[in-house]
């Protein structure tokens, strides 16, 4: 490739007409190469323009000094910095025709002469003068070094004139010449031409965007003397903005000691230059535009206009798209929008004085513009910024249960309560049991109970029908209640009744009863009535119509499948459950969708695909930690089971030391979550060989859950004793007791056939073969495993990972001698290649008796009768048994007929 600014002159002297007009900047010093982006400018190497364009602190212009160095090395580049003073398109046309003669001398004379006697006052035919150079320079170019023009910074130059001869330019492009154009503000050329053919390529602030890895790249010196935390809200808070971070280093350069924990958009270096480099550059309309707008997290135009009460909002977003002020759409139809977190800092950060409306004037406005459009969550958030909380209250008295039920954010809710007085909460029955609501679905339960106790205050009813329906929620309210203390009786009593008498418009509550009684079958190993409240479930919230209530229904019917082994189908029911959710908007928050999505990728775990089952898990964490959802524990445990497996130990523990911490923030009760997490560690530390803590903590959780007095198991494990006997099972063989192993799995064996739980079954199965196999009873293991296999149909993987990981020729064998299954090729394609033998070497050949012992060991006979039919004692029998195995290279009988079918022995002693 070759550099115009490189290009040496005549005895090798630099050119001296360049003079710096044509220098292409080096790289700054720790710029992260990004060659994916050079990799899609190179895509558009065939065009005829490669567009730009982002807002400033982007890396537009580093990213184009990357490519051009990045280039074959037949392309020559020119390099165009622009300035205000090319705004003149007499003085640009001049600038371009002097950085074409340095590679084509004799280009332009007479058009050069032309512009420079020109007057700028009169009007000059610059369409007509173009037409002729780019004639004359067509006569030049060479496709075989082909020239790439960077026109760097055209925002600075842009204006009417010169983009209509930058259009006609682009209009009459001769082959070998490629314009590459970064700007802060998108051109005002008509492109469609160039799209439609296939010679434009544009990159724009998304792309733009640094991705975490190139974040990462970016604070390698700094990585080690930042927590996770604060280096992951680093990243979040610069949107991959390359300024942002650059400052944060220069910062942090600045203070090795004490590293700044935060990236803030309104102090120090970024907010100079977000003042000096965007916001003073804009007119003072939009300027106060932007400082009334900024308190909004999100808006649209018709939103701006009712806050402003003008009618020019639409056209200022539209300047502000098109000027590209840090500007991020929300959705794919360009009406929601947001500022850039750290422009928005910027903007909040500086006086009120600078807005033209009261900063509690702006907030009733939109509380009054967001309650006429029906989104009452954010009246209320608008309410109470403005102060005006009896405002508030009224309008969270407008919210449904069944809104709250279906969405069950109620970490909205719980932010509201700490806003209102408790005069205001308990002041009239929906305030109540809507809070009360919250406070159950959060897990709170005495606060729940204690804030439902004052509907007392409003009885008797003004009629029997309210009195009835007021008496039905509080049934519903302490059913749910009970299920969360493990009070088994009361929760069937109290959903019971209140299954009977909730009024028909009252499906949500309906619905989370039918739901929590389901959850407790499951516990109970009902799954046949389980599934029966399932369906009931389902079809009322068809009927209805809900999708958030579909969503929940198809979660508990996985959840069912799931405890059956069906796991396939399971998947489907979750599949369905999100399918039905695709129409919600993705900027809300939704525990449905995020249990949902969890669920998914616990099951994806189950059938071992560890990648997409992590990616599904952290969406849906992300999802239910926003809404206050327990759920988290779910997705804390399973990514902590998968760390095991892997194992990586610590970040194991790390993950369940993070789901206590937040339930502990979460004021969330023990009983939710301490004997589901204290399961988890005790399958670690088995994995570890720490069979003294699993032996003290295994004896704790059975003493609590299978006792003589056995607590119900929590709701988001309800099968969380079978789990605890599996482990300790685990343990009796650790500890050298293999009979009570065998026991325990037997039992659990006989609940999980009882019961319909499969998955149960083939859990106890796969250990009963290790155990078989440990002891040499071959026979027992093989027929376990068939019944295992049978069982496995539903797609359940993760059981037969031990085994497949311990005895994998073994597992083969059994596979390969069974029934042609979908689960027998999932099966095979866990299991390690076999490993290639080479034939027996002479001196290891097999004897004649050898032989015959191996031909009798093939057709399943025993030791004993090996010896009655060979007429030779049972120890020559077992000292040739141990001979074949040890020639063949084998440890047991089956390997060792598999063996020898593989070398063609067995035909050899018939």
């Amino acid at each position: 490739m070759t550099d115009l600014f490189r290009m040496p002159g005549p005895m090798g002297a630099a050119i001296p007409v360049l003079e710096g007009r044509f220098y292409r900047p080096p790289l700054p010093e720790g710029h992260v190469l990004r060659p994916r982006l050079c990799e899609r400018l190179a895509a558009g190497l065939q065009g005829r323009l490669l567009l730009i364009s982002a807002p400033a602190g982007f890396g537009k212009s580093s990213l184009a000094v990357e490519f051009c160095q990045s280039l074959p090395g037949h392309w020559q580049s020119l390099w165009l910095g622009l300035s205000p003073r090319d705004s003149d398109p007499g003085r640009f046309l001049e600038r371009l025709l002097e950085g074409l003669q340095q590679y084509f001398p004799q280009l332009g004379g007479r058009a050069l002469g032309l512009l420079k006697m020109r007057q700028r006052h009169q009007p000059f035919a610059f369409e007509e003068w173009l037409d002729g150079l780019l004639d004359e320079l067509a006569l030049q170019l060479s496709s075989n070094t082909p020239l790439l023009l960077v026109l760097d910074d055209y925002h600075l130059a842009q204006g009417p004139v010169l983009d209509r001869c930058l259009q006609f330019f682009l209009n009459h492009l001769p082959p070998g010449l490629l314009v590459l154009v970064t700007s802060r503000q998108r051109p005002e050329w008509h492109l469609a031409r160039l799209r439609l053919s296939r010679q434009l390529l544009e990159l724009n602030e998304q792309d733009l965007r640094l991705t975490a890895g190139e974040c990462m790249t970016l604070f390698d010196r700094h990585r080690n003397s930042l927590s996770g935390d604060a280096l992951q809200t680093l990243i979040e808070r610069s949107e991959g903005w390359v300024a942002g971070l650059r400052f944060w280093l220069l910062a942090a350069q600045a203070n090795d000691e004490e590293l700044p924990q935060v990236l803030h958009g309104g102090e120090g270096l970024i907010r100079d230059y977000l003042l000096e480099e965007v916001l003073d550059f804009l007119p003072p309309h939009v300027q106060a535009f932007l400082y009334d707008t900024a308190p909004q997290e999100r808006f649209c135009r018709e939103l701006c206009d009712a806050i402003r009460e003008s009618h020019d909002s639409g056209q200022i977003l539209d300047y502000l798209q098109s000027h590209q002020v840090f500007l991020v759409p929300l959705d794919e139809h360009g009406h929601w929008f947001r500022y850039h977190h750290l422009f928005s800092d910027l903007l909040r950060s500086r006086p009120a004085t600078n807005t033209l409306v009261p900063p509690a004037t702006q907030h009733l406005r939109a509380c009054r513009w967001f309650s006429a459009q029906g989104l009452l969550d954010e009246a209320v958030e608008q309410a109470l910024r403005a102060g005006h909380l009896d405002v508030a209250a009224n309008l969270v008295q407008n919210l449904s249960e069944e809104q709250l039920l279906a969405e069950q954010n109620v970490g909205m809710l719980l932010r509201w309560k700490m806003d209102l007085p408790d005069s205001l909460l308990i002041s009239s029955p929906r305030l109540i049991v809507l809070y009360a609501w919250a406070l159950g679905l959060a897990c709170q339960l005495d606060a729940a109970e204690e804030l439902a106790s004052n509907l007392s205050n409003f009885l008797p009813a003004p009629s029997a029908t309210a009195q009835k329906s007021m008496l039905a929620q509080w049934l519903a309210l302490s059913g749910i209640i009970a299920r969360g203390r493990g009070d088994r009786e009361r929760t069937l009593a109290y959903c019971g009744e209140a299954l009977l008498s909730l009024p028909h418009k009252r499906y949500g509550q309906r619905l989370l009863c039918l739901s929590t009684l389901s959850n407790l079958a499951i516990s109970e190993g009902d799954l046949w009535r389980a599934r029966s409240l399932n369906r009931e479930s389902l079809e009322l919230a068809q009927r209805v119509g809900n999708p958030l209530f579909e969503a929940l229904a198809h979660y508990d019917r996985a959840r069912v499948l799931q405890a059956r082994g069906e796991i396939q189908r399971a998947l489907v029911e979750v599949q369905q459950g999100l399918q039905r959710l695709q129409g919600l908007s993705p900027q809300r928050l939704y525990a449905a969708r995020a249990r949902l999505t969890m669920y998914e990728g616990y099951l994806l775990s189950l059938r071992l695909q560890p990648e997409e089952a992590r990616l599904r898990l952290l969406a849906g964490l992300h999802e239910a930690r926003a809404c206050r959802d327990i759920s988290v524990l779910i997705g804390y445990c399973v990514i902590a089971n998968q760390e095991g497996r892997a194992g990586d130990f610590a970040r194991a523990f790390a993950e369940l030391a993070e789901a206590e911490r937040l339930m502990h923030i979460w004021d969330v009760p023990p009983i939710y979550y301490l004997a589901m997490i204290t399961l988890v560690k005790c399958e670690l530390w088995l994995a570890q060989g720490r069979v003294d803590l699993a032996d003290a903590w295994l004896g704790r959780l059975g003493q609590t859950y299978n006792g003589e007095q056995p607590a119900a198991a929590p709701e988001f494990h309800p099968q969380l004793p079978a789990h605890i006997e599996l482990q300790q099972a685990q343990l009796d063989v650790s500890q050298g007791r293999p009979e009570a192993a065998r026991q325990r799995l037997g039992r659990l064996v006989a609940q999980g056939q009882a019961s319909g739980g499969q998955l149960l079954s083939i859990l106890a199965w796969n250990q009963q073969i290790l155990l078989a196999l440990a002891e040499s009873r071959e026979g027992e293991a093989r027929s376990l495993f068939a019944r295992a296999v049978e069982a496995g149909t539903g797609g359940a993987l993760l059981p037969f990972q031990a085994l497949s990981a311990h005895h994998p020729e073994w597992m083969r064998e059994q596979l390969l001698s069974g029934p042609d299954t979908p689960l027998r090729h999932s099966l095979l394609a866990l299991l390690p290649a076999p490993v290639a033998r080479e034939p027996l070497p002479p001196g290891e050949q097999l004897s004649v008796r050898e032989l015959a012992v191996l031909q009798l060991i093939a057709q399943g006979c025993s030791n004993q009768e090996i010896s009655d039919q060979l007429f030779i004692s049972l120890h020559t029998v077992k000292t040739h048994a141990s001979h074949i195995n040890s020639k063949l290279g084998v440890e047991r009988r089956t390997q060792a007929v598999a063996r020898a079918q593989e070398l063609g022995l067995l035909g050899e002693s018939r």
